[in-house]
């Protein structure tokens, strides 16, 4: 289902004025709250500068905030919508970063301690992250929004890497048959090269590619590699 105001959301992110209003004290990486105003409305979003990012040994630097954005756009080719609307700008009060919608939701209740019935709505995140090759899908990394009780997932800055770099707490379906109806969009994937060539190498779109391509012959979750780390730290 998609979200309400998707559209009006993603304009006022667009061309909004930015207001800061306060910092995430947590995670190794710069990130602020803002305050997007547009047009005698205001929403609130997530700023993730690029100059605020940690350098990583295996990520090229300062294009974290650019796979926020791909991770947003892969969502929506696949027809999930479960990454908040991001878009990259490039004068953001700290320089160019990611701009994302902000969810309100209960950040005591995530994945370890949902009930059997809002785990069994992940097999969608689950195809998501094995997609866009997620080295970091900790517990509290998805949630319901309070009001509507849509399935949201955030935090995509390291994603896409060429090499397999998959980690997650997520492993409830490995063996188990993807549903059709979530494989469906990966017969589609003709245009995806011009979607995310903004954000992407041309060797990380590929590697996409071959990812959508080797699950829809498999059409099965992935199970954990052997010999290689399979669970992000810390998991929540």
């Amino acid at each position: 289902m998609i979200p309400p105001n998707t559209e009006i959301i993603q304009t006022a992110l667009t061309h909004g004025e930015y207001e800061l209003k306060g910092q995430f004290m947590l995670g190794s990486n710069y990130t602020f709250l803002v305050d997007v105003h547009y047009q005698g409305g205001t929403w609130q979003a997530v700023y993730k500068p690029c100059k605020g990012e940690q350098p990583l040994w295996d990520f090229p630097d300062n294009t974290l905030a650019l796979r926020e954005c791909a991770a947003y756009l892969l969502s929506e080719a696949l027809g999930f919508h479960i990454v908040p609307i991001t878009i990259y700008r490039e004068d953001g009060p700290h320089g160019p970063g990611s701009l994302q919608q902000y969810i309100d939701y209960d950040v005591e209740y995530h994945y370890f301690n949902f009930t059997p019935g809002d785990r069994e709505k992940l097999r969608s995140v689950v195809l998501f992250d094995v997609l866009a090759n997620n080295a970091d899908r900790k517990g509290s990394h998805v949630f319901f929004e309070d009001e509507t009780r849509h399935l949201y997932a955030i935090d995509h800055g390291i994603c896409f890497h060429e090499q397999d770099k998959l980690r997650t707490v997520i492993w409830d379906f490995a063996g188990q048959q993807i549903p059709n109806d979530l494989l469906a969009p990966l017969s589609q994937t003709d245009n995806w090269s011009s979607v995310f060539e903004q954000y992407l190498s041309p060797g990380e779109i590929s590697a996409l590619l071959t990812r959508a391509r080797a699950l829809g012959k498999t059409k099965t979750f992935p199970r954990p590699l052997q010999g290689r780390r399979a669970y992000p730290y810390p998991p929540v």
